[in-house]
């Protein structure tokens, strides 16, 4: 699949666990399973890994470039240059972050932790049009900077709505910079019409969907009910969702005993049928197992369209990221 000027896997792995033990229960006794997930990922074609510099909680911020950097160092497999895989990080927005020197800096910042020359794709975490316009230009012009000084070899957003991302790419494309890639929440919880203007945007400008949260955080596996919650503070939304959620899991749990799969791998085939590329978290050698289920093979759009109507009956969907923007 392209991404600007970069072949990318149909379907790449988040990693927003890497560090976090607020929300995801990160120890780093985890890690040498996380390497044996970046490994079997590798080994099974996936080259994309996606990060953020500010994944990683309290002293362990960073945690995650610091780690994927280190994994693929200690690669033990065919690889001819770094280049080979292409990870893709986000810079926050910080409030602190006012000019676009200091989001250059950002970028050198998080390649000295991935001990690497230069980044597959560097993306803007969020849009702080919403609260500090006039920092956003500042941010933009950081984007161009680091395009031009080849740190990245392409530029992406997140969290952008339809209107900001045809703002940005008109800018981007008056410096002569292509805006290759908007990552968004997307997901069969997650497919508002917010979701499927930015889809069509996208679509019209040549820029790639990446999908984050193609499982809707775990609600879309199965694997949780009302009786029998995760840990931590995602119970709090599941709880709030999962009792509406009857039809949609019923109709992935059909589709998925009708095809042999699983129901993530059903949700996940969902996103790439959509033109998206899914970057599901993995923690586990099982995660990357099951996520690899979903390669290979198509829904038709009879279960497209099925999975759709039952989504659509769901009185609740997921809350959008804040920081997304009109």
């Amino acid at each position: 699949v392209k991404v600007g000027p970069l072949s990318v896997s149909p379907m790449g792995f988040g990693t927003w666990a890497w560090g976090n033990q607020f929300l995801w229960g990160y120890q780093e006794s985890m890690d040498s399973e996380l390497q044996e997930c970046f490994n079997l990922a590798l080994k099974n074609g996936i080259n994309l890994f996606d990060t953020a510099d500010s994944y990683g909680t309290g002293k362990l911020n960073g945690q995650s470039e610091r780690l994927l950097g280190k994994f693929i160092r200690e690669f033990e497999g065919p690889m001819k240059s770094p280049d080979d895989v292409i990870i893709a990080t986000k810079f926050a927005a910080y409030p602190w972050r006012l000019t676009s020197g200091q989001f250059v800096s950002a970028c050198k910042s998080s390649l000295e932790r991935l001990k690497l020359d230069r980044l597959g794709i560097g993306q803007l975490h969020w849009s702080t049009a919403n609260y500090a316009p006039l920092q956003e230009r500042a941010l933009w012009d950081g984007l161009v900077e680091m395009y031009e000084k080849g740190l990245v070899r392409a530029v992406g957003v997140s969290n952008y709505g339809p209107k900001q991302l045809l703002k940005i790419h008109n800018y981007l494309a008056s410096r002569g910079v292509p805006l290759s890639s908007a990552q968004v929440q997307f997901s069969l919880l997650s497919m508002g019409d917010e979701q499927t203007e930015l889809k069509t945007v996208c679509d019209s400008l040549g820029i790639r969907l990446i999908a984050y949260s193609p499982l809707g955080l775990g609600m879309l596996t199965g694997k949780y009910t009302t009786s029998n919650l995760p840990n931590g503070p995602r119970s709090v939304l599941f709880r709030q969702i999962l009792p509406g959620l009857e039809s949609l899991l019923l109709c992935l749990k059909s589709i998925a005993e009708r095809k042999g799969k699983t129901m993530s791998q059903v949700s996940i085939n969902w996103c790439i049928c959509k033109g998206t590329i899914p970057i599901p978290g993995v923690k586990t050698v099982r995660h990357v197992e099951d996520n690899l289920g979903a390669l290979g093979w198509r829904l038709s759009p009879a279960e497209v369209s099925e999975l759709e109507a039952a989504a659509m009956e769901s009185p609740k969907k997921m809350i959008q990221n804040i920081f997304q923007t009109a």
